[in-house]
């Protein structure tokens, strides 16, 4: 498929970055990881104005066209043809120097739009659910870049790929307080006593407390929004690995796998070991809402 950059549809080996480029250079931009139905991102806008958020707080943009971006997707799109795909929206500064702000000279930020084949999970793993892994703390609230999505994601790759080599499916991240954050790449849900926890994300901390180290993915939001719909009580709260081991059930989310249930934490099972519940009827109401708002 071919990939959008800077405003042209382009081959994946036509599609080239300056060697100068501030992605490359200082890993200096955000990404987006989005999914398509039916030609359409789910809940691109909520996907957009994250992004924009983060660009703003990072100071890499004081305000990104959501709108041009959301022409650019739908060019993707619409010149792939796509029906189902795996969409990674990447901004940069562009091509720019460290040492030349003091120029006046604005530098000009970079797009890429990459559309790739959906990622095919195992369907045992949404019955079954996956083995987890605990990291090292690793999730600062005093870093300006937690909670968002920013290029530099080697740390979290790094345990994730550590999480596969031992045959686990993902790790999981705790703060420096030693209290749950989430996976590697993605968001984590408890189940308890019928309840439904969740670990606190940007933007939800009370006030004088620290910065919440933790993404509020757009996956994690339609959840929260259909447990709420159906009356399940959501607390967002600071977790332990104690909640985590006895917990009822516990998943995680992302746009890639939606909402995939965590059977074992290392050699501890979660529950009974296998997907939950509240866990399959949340998944199912998310596939079902998904379909809804994209078809």
């Amino acid at each position: 498929m071919d990939v959008f950059l800077n405003g042209k549809m382009l081959p994946p080996d036509q599609a080239l970055l300056p060697a100068d480029d501030a992605g490359l250079q200082h890993a200096i931009g955000l990404f987006e990881t989005m999914s398509a139905y039916h030609g359409r991102i789910f809940r691109l806008s909520q996907h957009l104005e994250r992004l924009r958020d983060s660009a703003t707080q990072l100071g890499l943009s004081k305000g990104l066209d959501v709108d041009a971006l959301t022409q650019a997707v739908q060019i993707t799109l619409d010149h792939n043809q796509i029906d189902r795909a795996r969409i990674r929206l990447t901004i940069t500064a562009g091509s720019m120097s460290m040492l030349s702000g003091a120029s006046g000279t604005p530098a000009t930020g970079t797009v890429l739009i990459q559309p790739t084949p959906p990622t095919e999970y195992d369907p045992k793993y949404f019955q079954e659910g996956i083995t987890v892994l605990i990291a090292q703390p690793g999730a600062n609230p005093f870093d300006p870049l937690a909670g968002h999505k920013a290029l530099n994601y080697w740390g979290r790759l790094r345990t994730l790929r550590q999480a596969a080599s031992a045959g686990a499916g993902e790790a999981i991240w705790m703060n420096i307080t030693n209290h749950l954050a989430g996976g590697a790449i993605s968001n984590l849900f408890l189940v308890k006593d019928g309840e439904l926890l969740t670990p606190i994300a940007r933007g939800e901390e009370v006030d004088k407390s620290l910065p919440a180290p933790v993404l509020p993915g757009i996956t994690r939001a339609a959840i929260i929004e259909l447990a709420q719909a159906k009356g399940i009580t959501v607390q967002k709260r600071m977790l332990s690995i104690e909640d985590l081991i006895e917990a009822d059930e516990a998943f995680l989310t992302n746009s890639s796998w939606h909402v995939l249930p965590i059977g074992k934490v290392e050699k501890s099972d979660v529950g009974l070991g296998k997907a939950g519940e509240m866990t399959i009827q949340l998944r199912e109401s998310l596939l079902a809402l998904i379909e809804e708002e994209t078809a």
